[in-house]
């Protein structure tokens, strides 16, 4: 067995701030508690989160990692107690409760997935924040059936390039917005009948003209488009907010619309969810999602590839929202 170091490198953040506050440090190396694996962390992926920890708006939950990062792929290099289910040497990606910006990360066996088949780490590291995310949302809790219509915000982000694939794959007819005739290009490309360009278009008045209203909507702006969100919804409608990038207040709500159209409005967070929440989505994933990952038939969107010690790079490439897909830090 190989002696694991004691001490590690790993992405530090002394204070909230921009993305110049954070730095390469070294610590120690994590240890596997009961139920969890050590992964030798290959890649990791940045997401939006992580930006709002590093702003000091999103502080980890009790008992998780300070270090930045929600997902990473690599290889198992030690069992905590009572694991299983996977062995020394398998090469997973894995959804982290923190700490994926480092050389080594401790993950909840029951948060781990295979390799996708012919992935390598950097699109194996690209999954499971966006699937988890979209599958708990999009599917779960707001149970899009093949058939039904589905509009997403941020068509390019991604959360929203797998949204969009996936909501495809089981049989929805697809509608997103995205801020640029390339970013609506590229969601036509993913599986989407109708990219709206939300900074020369109308959303509202484009669902209604062409397809008169959608079934359920994926929502990462918040109060900025609650009202509108509510007229496009069709009779039994359901809006899921997982984002208020346009605020934590609606000026407007309809609320007659929400009780003459039965809508349901939801909204969640993944990280504070438990370990047991968790692995059911890894579960619905490995049975219904990772056969189509396999077979090629929906994909990550890989739009940049960095350094570990480039994350500042990284945060101000989320920040300036120009990218189409997802950044992952390699390390």
């Amino acid at each position: 067995m190989t002696t694991l170091p004691r001490t590690m490198r790993h992405i530090d953040l002394p204070a909230p701030g921009g993305p110049d506050a954070m730095r390469i440090a070294e610590g120690p190396v994590p240890q596997p508690r009961a139920g969890e694996v050590l992964v030798k962390v290959a890649a990791a992926g940045v997401n939006r989160p992580d930006v709002a920890q590093r702003q000091g708006t999103y502080p980890p939950p009790p008992g998780a990692s300070p270090i930045l990062g929600l997902e990473v792929a690599g290889e198992i290099v030690a069992l905590g107690e009572g694991v299983t289910e996977l062995a020394i040497g398998d090469r997973v990606a894995a959804l982290c409760n923190g700490g994926g910006y480092a050389e080594y990360c401790a993950v909840p066996a029951g948060q781990a997935l295979p390799w996708p088949k012919g992935y390598d780490a950097v699109h194996a590291a690209a999954v499971p924040e966006t699937f988890f995310t979209v599958w708990a949302n999009v599917f779960d809790m707001a149970g899009l059936k093949a058939g039904e219509k589905f509009l997403v915000h941020g068509g390019t982000s991604g959360i929203g390039t797998v949204a969009i694939q996936l909501a495809k794959a089981f049989g929805a007819e697809v509608y997103a917005t995205a801020g640029s005739g390339e970013k609506c290009l590229a969601c036509v490309r993913l599986g989407a009948k109708r990219a709206i360009n939300y900074k020369t278009e109308d959303f509202l008045a484009v669902i209604k003209d062409e397809a008169g209203s959608v079934d359920v909507i994926l929502d990462m702006i918040g109060g900025a488009y609650f009202d509108k969100n509510i007229g496009a919804l069709g009779k039994d409608g359901r809006l899921s907010i997982i984002a208020l990038l346009g605020g934590a207040v609606a000026e407007k709500a309809n609320l007659g619309a929400i009780m003459m159209k039965r809508l349901r409005v939801m909204g969640s967070t993944l990280r504070p969810r438990t370990a047991q929440e968790k692995q059911a989505i890894r579960d619905s994933l490995l049975d219904k999602v990772w056969p189509k990952l396999d077979a090629g038939d929906i994909a990550p969107v890989i739009h940049a590839v960095m350094p570990l010690d480039k994350a500042a790079d990284a945060h101000r490439m989320m920040e300036d929202s120009g990218h189409i897909g997802k950044i992952v830090l390699t390390v």
